[in-house]
Parts: structure tokens; C-alpha cells; sequence
């Protein structure tokens, strides 16, 4: 491998790049010189069991993280060696505090400036170079971009090379690098150290660019532009857009790609020409924590533990007025914390209490996740006759919509949006009324030291679920959709929309299947709330009781679909498909 790595940074020396032309022509020519053949199962587990590594652009609290640390664990007890563990590494661009949670203290971690992905690669001055600002064919901007791109590229491919030779790693497993293009440049460098130092690549695929994106010339006069439309901003420029199809994914010689769903496989055989015995689906695992069965007092401890967290450390949270929290929320996002918000006045609140309707967004505060719908809901309901007067009768009765997870710097505008939201549904109620309706925000946190002090341990991902009388989850587009099979193991009803594409939400609901393999769920609407939604919210809502039957069913399907085994069994086939390419 050392020979191989010192050959690469010096072909990339001596390349002579001043299009993007001569990038593809320097890609051809590695995969010519690309190595194939297999070994024996036993030299090849060998090979492996020096060490594995993981590349994504951060790592956090975030859904794609989780995953990550599902895979990890996977593939620790499949590769280590009898008394020893397999060497784990993990490359980013970012490594979050949050990121603790999910990554071992014993696990490798490997930061490369500058690898994050959209506004965070450089600020987003070549993302939009790329994407959002016209790049025509043969003009002096297109070679600029051109240049600077090989240039960033040979810098992260020096740095990921001589880590891989350095560690002795022969298998990577890039996490959406290179599928969703948020830093071109990474992919690039990916490629080339892959490709020249011969690695196995075992692509885990979340999210492609063309899920929610095409062309503008592909929509009608009445359709509305899609979350990833940009990506085609400059697909005129028929020197760099098939440069860019081809490497995104890249169908190297060894590489294999694992998609989440079904619909990203048949995508990559049909449309792109990938051999349908390199393209493999990947569900998710649920660890038995999930299904463990929890009272009343188990999600009354769950809520008294987020207090503290987003109390700083009291047992009973105090709020901060809504107006307040906006004005100074450029200040907040730059170091985020937990807080929970009322409407006008500052109150403190008791999330332990029994009359607490807890409604749990699971997911970042990003655009897609249509959060603001939550309170668009939630308006429609206390506009509802019977849930109104339930709510005005009982003084007792106080809702709290709680969001998990942290706001990327980019996603600013995002967060205003929900929290104008919030106050349209406050200022749509009588004062009495509003002042019961909370926001909150844990941004990621699950301990806190008052947790310790108080003899309590820090909050675990199912526990964080226990808060919730119910889960919303009324997201425009998902590459899976985890909040509805975790909720279902949980055993905690769920609203959700019927997100692009469909037919991932399909096979994560089990459509098609028998009954006893079909996640149950209330359908967010898209439009009007009728009154038989209204009424079948309130009564999750109001007398959750009632929903025992469902969430035993949604256990149990969950239970039948998802299991640690079928993880495990499913990358001992990667593995071994990795080893005859």
C-alpha cells in the first residue's frame, strides 16, 4: 500500500489539470490502472481485521451518525479477532460534541479541514459556484472551478491516503459522500485514493441528488421546485455534468453499493447501468432497548431527566418568551442550547405532571421536515370543538411540542419559520390557553451533570422516545424514515405525512405485506383537516389509553421486519461479495 499511495500523490503532481476534461481523463486512467482478483475468505477477513473506516462529511446526533453506529457495531463483532477488536476509524469534516453520544471513546477519529458538506465546505463559495451560480461550458468561471476543485481534491486525497496507508485500512465505507454532492472536491479525492490504492468500498447510500431535485425544463408551469433542483443548475455544461453523473455514484471496480431502500437500487441498475449484483438495500436495525416494555413512571423518569437538561440543571424548567428567544437567535444558533419557550410571558412548568400532552418531533430543524406543520396541526385542533373545550375545561392540561435535534448553521431561516409558526398558533388561542402551549429544543442533549447528581443516568435514544405522548413526523422527503419505525418499536402513535418518494414510505410502512407486518399510523394531511383527522388526533392526544391496540400491533411489526440479526447477516454478504470483486 505504501508504493501504491506514494504513486498516486505523485501522478497527481505531475497531472496537468486545467479542465474538467482533464479531471475525467486522470479518472480513466486510474481505473485502468486499478487492481481486481479475489482471495480466500480467511486471507481476506485478515486483510480486513486491521481496520475499517468510516468517511461522512460531520458527525453528530443526526440520523445518518446513528446509522453509522449501527454498522460499526456490526461490523466489530464480525471482523474482530479473537482477543483483540477490530480497529475502527472515522474521517469527517466535522465532529460535533453530540457526537460523543454515538461514537466510542476507543473508535479512531480522523478530522480533515475543510471536507464538510454545503455551507459548511468553505462557507459554501464553491457550493454555490457550482450549483446555484451559471457556470456556462468552456468560460473562464467553468475552468476556474475547475482548477480549484482538483486543487481542494489532491489536498484531502494526500491527507485520506496516507491515513489509510498509515492505519493499514483496506475497506472504507463513505456514508453519502458520494451521493448527495455537498462537497465535490471530497468525492473527487475519494475516488482517486480509492481507485489508485485499490480499497474496498462499501458506499452506504441515505440520500441521492436526484431524490426531490431534476431539471427546471422537466417541471411543468404549475409544479413546484423540488428540494435538490439546483444540482442541475449547470447541466448544460456538457463538459462538467457528465463528469458529475459519473461520479456520483462512482461504479468502481471495487466498490458496492448499499442503498436504504429499493427504489435508490433499481435507480442505479435501470437508469445508470450498475450491475444489479453490486447494488444491494440495507434496512435499519432496532436493538432490543426499543422494545422494552415502559409504564407510566418509566415516561414520567424520561421527563423529569429532560428537565434538567433543558431546565440547566432544575428540576422544573423555566421558559423564555418566544420574542425574546428571536431576537437574539443568531447569537443561540452560533452555540446552541437546551431551552424550552412560552408565548408572552416567562412561566415554569412541570413536564412530569399527568395532565402534559407531549408531542415529540424526533428529527433537525431543517426545511424539509416541514416542522412548522406541527402547529399548523396543533391550530386546527384547538379550532376543534371538542378538543378546544377538553383543553379550556381541564386547567390542569399543558402541551409541550419538543424538536431532538440541533440546527445546522445554514438552516437558520428554517428555524425562524418554526418558531413563527409556534407564535400563530399561540396568538390563535385565548391568552389562558396559550399560555399551556410550550416549545422546546434539546438540540441533541441527553445528560447533563445534575443528572449525575441527582443519582440519574443520562437519557438513551429510547428513553428520549418514552417522553412522547405522541410523535409527529410530517416530513416533505425522506431517504427512509427511522422516527416511524422507532416510534412503532417504541409503541408510541405516530402522525406522519406520506413524504417523497412514495414508495419508501411505502416499504417502510409495510405496504403490500399482511396485515401483522404493517406499521399503523395517523396520515398527516396535506391540506384541510377534516373532522374525522381532528377527532382521531385529539383522542391520541387526549385519552392516549386508547391507542393500546395499535401500538401493540406496531410492536410487533416492527419486531417481525427489523432485527440486529438481519443487519448482521446482511453485511456478511457484503463482505463477501467485497471480497470476489
Amino acid at each position: 500500500m505504501k508504493e501504491r499511495s506514494q504513486e498516486l500523490i505523485d501522478r497527481m503532481k505531475t497531472a496537468e489539470v486545467s479542465t474538467w476534461s482533464d479531471i475525467e481523463a486522470f479518472l480513466l486512467d486510474l481505473e485502468d490502472s486499478s487492481m481486481g482478483g479475489s482471495v480466500s475468505k480467511e486471507e481476506f477477513n485478515a486483510i480486513l481485521s486491521k481496520g475499517v473506516a468510516f468517511i461522512t462529511y460531520e458527525f453528530g446526533i443526526d440520523g445518518v451518525s446513528i446509522e453509522i453506529f449501527k454498522y460499526a457495531e456490526c461490523l466489530e463483532g464480525i471482523l474482530g479477532r479473537e482477543g483483540s477488536s477490530l480497529p475502527l476509524h472515522f474521517i469527517g469534516g466535522d465532529f460535533h460534541d453530540k457526537a460523543d453520544v454515538v461514537l466510542k471513546p476507543c473508535w479512531n477519529r480522523f478530522h480533515v479541514p475543510g471536507l464538510n458538506g454545503w455551507s459548511k465546505w468553505y462557507d459554501g463559495k464553491w457550493f454555490s459556484r457550482l450549483f446555484y451560480e451559471d457556470m456556462p461550458e468552456g468560460s473562464d468561471a467553468s475552468k476556474e472551478v475547475a482548477v480549484e476543485m482538483w486543487d481542494q481534491a489532491k489536498g484531502f486525497a494526500e491527507k485520506i491516503s496516507a491515513y489509510l496507508r498509515d492505519n493499514e485500512i483496506s475497506m472504507l465505507v463513505p456514508v453519502n459522500i458520494p451521493t448527495n454532492p455537498g462537497n465535490f472536491p471530497a468525492m473527487l479525492a475519494l475516488i482517486m485514493v480509492t481507485e489508485g490504492l485499490g480499497t474496498y468500498v462499501l458506499s452506504s447510500n441515505h440520500d441521492y441528488y436526484w431524490e426531490g431535485g431534476r431539471p427546471a425544463s422537466e417541471r411543468g408551469a404549475d409544479e413546484e421546485a423540488g428540494p435538490r433542483d439546483h444540482f442541475f443548475k449547470n447541466m448544460n455544461n456538457s463538459e462538467f455534468f457528465p463528469l458529475f453523473k459519473k461520479m456520483y455514484p462512482w461504479n468502481g471496480q471495487r466498490w458496492m453499493q448499499v442503498n436504504i431502500n429499493s427504489a435508490q437500487s433499481d435507480a442505479l441498475v435501470e437508469r445508470f447501468g450498475f450491475k444489479k449484483e453490486k447494488v444491494f438495500e440495507l434496512g435499519t436495525a432496532i436493538s432490543d432497548d426499543f422494545f422494552m416494555e415502559f409504564g407510566p413512571e418509566d415516561a414520567k423518569l424520561s421527563r423529569k431527566k429532560m428537565a434538567y437538561i433543558l431546565s440547566g440543571g432544575k428540576p422544573l424548567i423555566k421558559t423564555k418568551p418566544i420574542d425574546e428567544h428571536l431576537a437574539s437567535l443568531s447569537d443561540w444558533m452560533g452555540e446552541q442550547h437546551p431551552l424550552a419557550c412560552s408565548y408572552k410571558e416567562t412561566v415554569t412548568y412541570d413536564p412530569t405532571t399527568d395532565g402534559t400532552i407531549y408531542c415529540l418531533q424526533p428529527t433537525r430543524v431543517i426545511g424539509r421536515k416541514r416542522i412548522e406543520m406541527d402547529f399548523q396541526m396543533l391550530k386546527s385542533l384547538f379550532n376543534y370543538g371538542p378538543f378546544s373545550k377538553a383543553f379550556a375545561d381541564n386547567s390542569e392540561l399543558q402541551l409541550v411540542v419538543h424538536i431532538t435535534g440541533p440546527v445546522p448553521v445554514e438552516h437558520q431561516a428554517d428555524l425562524e419559520t418554526v418558531l413563527n409558526a409556534y407564535k400563530d398558533l399561540c396568538s390563535s388561542v385565548d391568552e389562558g390557553t396559550a399560555s399551556r402551549i410550550f416549545i422546546a429544543f434539546s438540540v441533541g442533549t441527553e445528560d447533563h451533570p445534575a443528572l449525575e447528581e441527582n443519582g440519574l443516568e443520562p437519557m438513551t435514544i429510547e428513553q428520549i422516545y418514552r417522553l412522547a405522548t405522541v410523535i409527529l413526523f410530517p416530513s416533505e422527503t425522506e431517504g427512509r424514515g427511522l422516527p416511524i419505525v422507532e416510534s412503532s418499536a417504541c409503541g408510541i402513535p405516530i402522525i406522519c405525512s406520506r413524504y417523497f418518494p412514495e414508495e419508501v414510505f411505502s416499504e417502510v410502512v409495510g405496504e403490500g405485506l399482511s396485515d401483522e407486518e404493517q406499521i399503523k399510523y395517523l396520515l398527516f394531511p396535506e391540506g384541510n383537516y377534516s373532522d374525522e383527522f381532528l377527532a382521531e388526533a385529539s383522542e391520541l392526544l387526549l385519552d392516549p389509553e386508547k391507542a393500546e391496540g395499535r401500538k401493540a400491533h406496531n410492536k410487533q411489526a416492527v419486531r417481525l421486519r427489523y432485527s440486529t440479526e438481519m443487519i448482521k447477516r446482511k453485511f456478511e454478504l457484503f463482505i463477501e461479495t467485497l471480497r470476489n470483486l
